[in-house]
């Protein structure tokens, strides 16, 4: 049972299947990446059909601690953060059966996911051209580690690794001697993100072809993809970015600010909020040094100086109604109990409730999307969710719902 204290969820009326209602998504991926992608899916109301290996599932269900639930049945939190809204049913692929039930599912799937390494479907007998005789409709998502060509290809990608190989440790840290990774696997989850969006697109496109294709992404290209200004001060500027703590490398200022038993975070991010600024703390908004953003950003060790000295006799709170007072975008650091027990977390419906067959009721992070009828302004998000299903749990309605479509095909 979930032990922490939350917030009561608000009361959102739930659409009666999601935007995704009625496709059904194949999903054969492990780990993060792919079950991220999934889940995503699933959150907009397809059916997500996991296929796991026997005895052992996927691999996060190993992964801890910490587990929860029973000794003699413990669940692992990593599971259940990416694998809510979804059946499970175990398959031995190198088995005759379960590739006839893999082959079985695939023809009545609008979308497969996976996450192997180049080549292991193709050796299981389900590549490509393979995938698309048994069903020339269905879109096939396919997410790798360095990608699925080039030289490096064939290596194993995991997300720390990635994030280093693809630069952002380079760029996160107190400093250039002190890299660090980004606090979740930041990796995995862009590849999950950038997939999911691809297979609607080819969804989407399935609906004037009437043929599936194939999407590729990899950790490498979710990564390089959200390098965003600072990939631009490489490519454009000819410069290498590096790591420089808690400060912003292009607007200032911008970043983590000490005060008086404690820090806040501000961002000033034109001139007329570094005038509203500087007045409201007593500095020289105009002085040579701090006139225009450029000049903040060389004069930066200063600037901070400076501003640290103003908000010294400042409680974190006294500080951030001030800054509020004079329009200045603030904020604190919140631990992540904090976030869960925000009022605005839950008015977002980031908290979703669901039953766990082992755990009984327990509480998830929620979806970020929410949807609204236009011509009523009633919210339409999906609310009501499944918890993360135990392993082969829906075997068995998945086995008579693949013998039902059998029977009801001419």
């Amino acid at each position: 049972m979930s032990t922490t204290a939350y917030k009561t969820l608000p009361t959102i009326p739930a659409t009666a299947a999601g935007p995704l209602g009625g496709y059904t998504v194949l999903d054969l991926t492990r780990a993060l990446a792919g079950p991220h992608a999934g889940m995503m899916m699933g959150d907009l109301g397809a059916r997500v059909i996991k296929v796991e290996s026997p005895e052992t599932g996927d691999d996060t269900r190993s992964w801890g601690p910490p587990f929860v639930g029973p000794e003699d049945n413990p669940q692992a939190t990593y599971f259940l953060s990416c694998n809510r809204n979804k059946e499970s049913i175990a398959l031995d692929l190198k088995s005759k059966e379960g590739k006839e039930t893999l082959s079985r599912l695939i023809e009545r799937s609008d979308v497969l996911m996976e996450n192997f390494r180049t080549g292991v479907l193709e050796r299981l007998g389900f590549g490509v051209e393979a995938l698309h005789e048994l069903n020339p409709r269905l879109v096939i998502l396919s997410i790798t580690g360095f990608g699925h060509d080039g030289p490096e290809s064939h290596r194993s990608g995991y997300d720390q690794i990635l994030q280093g190989e693809a630069g952002l440790m380079s760029l996160t840290g107190s400093g250039p001697d002190d890299p660090q990774r980004v606090g979740v696997p930041i990796a995995d989850l862009l590849s999950g993100m950038y997939g999911a969006y691809g297979a609607l697109a080819a969804l989407l496109e399935r609906e004037r072809t009437g043929k599936g294709q194939v999407v590729r992404t990899s950790l490498l290209a979710a990564i390089v993809g959200v390098h965003a200004f600072q990939g631009t001060r490489s490519t454009v500027a000819g410069q290498v970015p590096q790591a420089q703590g808690n400060h912003h490398p292009s607007i200032a200022p911008y970043g983590l600010f000490g005060c008086r038993n404690g820090k806040v975070q501000i961002s000033v991010g034109s001139q007329k909020l570094w005038l509203a600024f500087a007045a409201a703390f007593g500095l020289e908004g105009t002085r040579p040094e701090f006139a225009t953003n450029a000049d903040r950003v060389k004069n930066h060790s200063l600037l901070l100086a400076e501003i640290e000295a103003a908000f010294a006799h400042h409680e974190p709170a006294d500080l951030l109604a001030k800054l509020d007072a004079a329009g200045i975008p603030a904020g604190k650091v919140r631990t992540l109990d904090e976030v869960y027990a925000w009022d605005q977390v839950a008015a977002q419906g980031l908290l979703v409730d669901v039953e766990h067959p082992v755990l009984g009721k327990i509480t998830l992070p929620g979806p970020p999307l929410r949807f609204f009828d236009p011509a009523t302004e009633a919210e339409t998000t999906r609310t009501a969710h499944t918890a993360p299903p135990v392993l082969d749990a829906d075997a068995s309605s998945i086995r008579t719902w693949l013998d039902e479509e059998t029977e009801a095909r001419p």
